[in-house]
Order: structure tokens, then C-alpha cells, then sequence
């Protein structure tokens, strides 16, 4: 009886294909921009941000502010 029974396997999961790897990768780590210098991924300016929102008390109306501080603090650590 246990010859009659065919083994199942776990249902693998979907590979990413090559573009979506290549999104992944960029918004983890510094994407190069066409002008060659590094720029700050999405995901980072958004963590720098809330932490920069945090530090100032968590006092909203402020968000475009933190975002473009974040964004220049980032940018210049790149350069």
C-alpha cells in the first residue's frame, strides 16, 4: 500500500522575475540616478523622516518639511 502513494511536495513559491528583483534592490540600497550620482531610496527617506517627525515631538502639519530635511540629510551623506 505505501507503493501506491505518491509523495506530495510543498507547493513552491513564485520567483520574482529580473524587473521585479531589480525594483527590490533599488529601494533597498542607493540607486545610481541618470546624472551617475547616488540617490536615496524611497524606503530611507521615509524612516529618516518619521524619525525626524519623532525627535520633533510628533507634531503633524510639518510632513513635507521632514521629508525634503531627510531627503538633503541623505543626499548629503551620498555625495
Amino acid at each position: 500500500m505505501a507503493d501506491i502513494l505518491k509523495k506530495t511536495s510543498t507547493p513552491r513559491k513564485p520567483r520574482a522575475t529580473k524587473k521585479q528583483a531589480t525594483v527590490v534592490a533599488a529601494h533597498e540600497t542607493h540607486a545610481p540616478s541618470t546624472n551617475g550620482k547616488p540617490q536615496a531610496s524611497h524606503e530611507e527617506i521615509a524612516r529618516l523622516a518619521h524619525r525626524l517627525w519623532a525627535e520633533r515631538g510628533r507634531q503633524h502639519g510639518h510632513d513635507a518639511e521632514d521629508w525634503l530635511r531627510a531627503e538633503q540629510q541623505l543626499l548629503g551623506k551620498a555625495s
